[in-house]
């Protein structure tokens, strides 16, 4: 497995708990082989994942409505959802994530390596527009 790179910038101030979530806030348009990579390594040390899809307004950078990336998601992971290990939902359209002191929860920035960094959702998007996927 391609392990990415953990950087904590805040500890929690509490202890995990069973079934706890990791979140994860993103368009996923397409979720690509890189989103799975970084889902794949919360999961694999014991955490549950929970994917947060902005709700944008479809556009050419964005072809998929907020529903269709939802339906996508949970299609691909759809043991994970029936075992509660990965819930999907939909979120506002956000401009940032923001955060107070002492909030409770560990908040990790994850470093791909170089292999799944380079994976560029854009050029997936233009594969599928020449394949009339999209």
């Amino acid at each position: 497995m391609n392990t990415w790179k953990s950087i904590t910038h805040v500890k929690s101030s509490l202890p995990r708990k069973e079934g706890q979530f990791a979140m994860f806030v993103g368009r996923w348009q397409p979720l690509h082989e890189g989103h799975q990579s970084l889902f794949k390594q919360a999961m694999e040390e014991g955490k549950n994942v929970l994917i947060c899809i902005r709700d944008i307004e479809p556009n050419e950078k964005n072809p998929f409505s907020a529903a269709e990336v939802k339906y996508n998601i949970e299609q691909h992971y759809a043991d994970e959802v029936s075992e509660g290990r990965v819930r999907v939902i939909v979120i506002p359209d956000i401009c940032s994530v923001e955060f107070g002191r002492g909030v409770g929860y560990d908040i990790i920035e994850r470093v791909p390596p170089q292999k799944i960094g380079e994976i560029s959702a854009t050029k997936i998007r233009e594969e599928m527009k020449k394949r009339g996927e999209i």
